[in-house]
């Protein structure tokens, strides 16, 4: 409650626009969480704008956090990575934290997903796989670097102008060098519910296997709107996480690829040990979707009348009706002789034995026989 009061007066009104936090004029107010408010600043003597994250005043006045928050700020500005948002600078003034990132104008990824839900459309494969690859790359450096995140979630993937994920706000990952210092208590309950790991709702120890999880869960509603368990409160979610299986995402998002569908699965296990155990894993499992045989517009009739069981229908063409091909890759419709979409040259109906590209209509591979609609 306390919390909140504190960011309901920021909002009211912000004392700190204006003034000077080390080297760093703060102009406005770019948005705020649970713990920190997030500033555009002005860095005069490099002549550059920048993000400054200002954390509550009650923070500083605990000197086991400040050690705690000094030691993270010093490992995470370490990290050199495309995709992981750099760190200028981290400080102390006049009672308030406060850590200089880069400035990224893009938006978030919530940003991105919020705006297709809107629209009645979820993420495409030719949207989700670059966006996630890089993500799952970004931890796969982070947990080499001994450093996990451990609030893995779309508001915290920065969006640049170019579309590139920046994954932001390590101020509460779990250093694992740390725990030998007593720094970090293993298990610590942090991390917000939707996405937590089964081990994490548990309060146990958390490893790089949790930010595995939790990216699952994050490409779960990129391709179907909507995360994996829903609840109104902690107690309801973490049960879901520790004792219920997901959907199926194919059951809310008939279109999804299998091999997209397979990835999230295996992320979702609730058994650490069946998970990817290395992001870098996960980042091959993403890349082969790639090359993988997308299913004939077919395997889609199998599913269902309709693709998605949901608002969110981009309403693929059943080809017996319309006498018209969907392509997978961009929502083309094609005549049924084409064997590659006239649009993108996606292959249209490609057997997943043989790999011969066969004509958008048939049923069966002419080269081997086996039945394309499965």
């Amino acid at each position: 409650m306390v919390q909140r009061t504190w960011l309901h007066d920021t909002m009211q009104e912000d004392d700190l626009i204006g003034t000077t936090l080390g080297n760093y004029r703060i102009l406005s107010t770019l948005g705020q969480g649970g713990m920190a408010r997030v500033y555009k600043a002005y860095q005069e003597k490099l002549d550059r704008e920048v993000a400054v994250k200002v954390l509550p005043p009650w923070y500083a006045a605990d000197r086991n956090f400040v050690e705690r928050f000094n030691l993270e700020a010093r490992l995470i500005a370490r990290l050199t990575h495309p995709n992981i948002v750099t760190v200028h600078d981290a400080s102390e003034q006049r009672g308030h934290l406060y850590i200089v990132m880069q400035l990224v104008n893009g938006g978030t990824l919530k940003h991105r997903m919020d705006q297709l839900q809107r629209e009645g459309k979820v993420m495409d494969s030719a949207e989700v796989i670059p966006i996630f690859t890089q993500l799952a790359d970004a931890l796969a450096y982070a947990h080499e670097q001994n450093i996990i995140h451990r609030d893995i979630k779309p508001v915290n993937v920065l969006m640049d102008r170019s579309g590139r994920p920046i994954l932001s706000d390590f101020g509460i990952a779990k250093v694992l060098a740390s725990t030998q210092m007593n720094l970090t208590r293993p298990g610590a309950g942090v991390g917000t519910p939707e996405y937590m790991s089964p081990e994490q709702c548990q309060g146990g120890a958390v490893d790089g296997r949790a930010d595995i999880y939790a990216l699952g869960v994050m490409l779960f509603e990129a391709q179907t709107g909507r995360t994996p368990f829903q609840g109104d409160n902690y107690p309801a979610l973490a049960h879901s996480h520790i004792y219920e299986a997901p959907p199926r995402p194919s059951s809310i998002n008939a279109t999804i690829h299998p091999a997209i569908e397979q990835v999230i699965l295996t992320a979702l296990m609730k058994n650490p040990q069946q998970r990817y155990q290395k992001a870098f894993d996960m980042v091959e499992a993403l890349k082969r979707v790639l090359t993988a045989s997308p299913p004939p517009i077919s395997y889609y009739r199998l599913q269902g009348s309709a693709p998605f069981s949901g608002p969110l229908s981009p309403s693929p063409v059943d080809g017996r009706q319309s006498g018209l091909y969907l392509c997978y890759q961009c929502q083309h419709l094609n005549k049924p002789k084409m064997r590659f979409c006239v649009r993108c040259g996606y292959p249209l109906n490609q057997c997943g034995i043989c790999g011969e590209r066969n004509p958008a209509n048939n049923r069966f591979c002419i080269k081997c026989g086996q039945s394309l609609l499965v």
